[in-house]
């Protein structure tokens, strides 16, 4: 099991930008599949963005297509994502989460281990 700590969310204006990290401990998160969910109040829990444990694969849902980036470093343990030109829609407590899959997974059923989450809040 690994244990994952995200930060950097926050209040921004439309149009803001943001970076999201994720801390691993326990375990390298290199050798896990890893992934940003978002959850808006009385909403589903939905994927953002994921990256193969190789990092040769990204994967973004399509609202966020163009604006988000995924990106690991290793010698941190550390998984990011940079959101650009944000906008009052992706306000929402942001996960991220491990898997130790062989391939990609988009669902939340997938993910073991999960951080406690982190509010990002835009405003119009």
């Amino acid at each position: 099991q690994v244990h994952l700590a995200e930060s950097g969310g926050g209040l921004v204006q439309a149009g803001g930008s943001l970076r999201l990290s994720c801390v691993g401990s326990g375990r390298p998160l290199r050798n896990y599949n890893m992934a940003w969910f978002r959850q808006a109040p009385g909403r589903e829990r939905i994927y953002a963005a994921a990256m193969h444990w190789s990092g040769a694969t990204t994967y973004y849902d399509d609202d966020v297509k163009g604006r988000f980036t995924i990106s690991r470093d290793n010698a941190k343990n550390t998984v990011y994502l940079q959101m650009n030109n944000l906008r009052p829609e992706d306000t929402a407590v942001y996960y991220c989460a491990a898997d130790s899959s062989q391939y990609v997974n988009l669902a939340p059923s997938f993910y073991n281990d999960w951080g406690q989450g982190t509010q990002v809040t835009v405003s119009s």
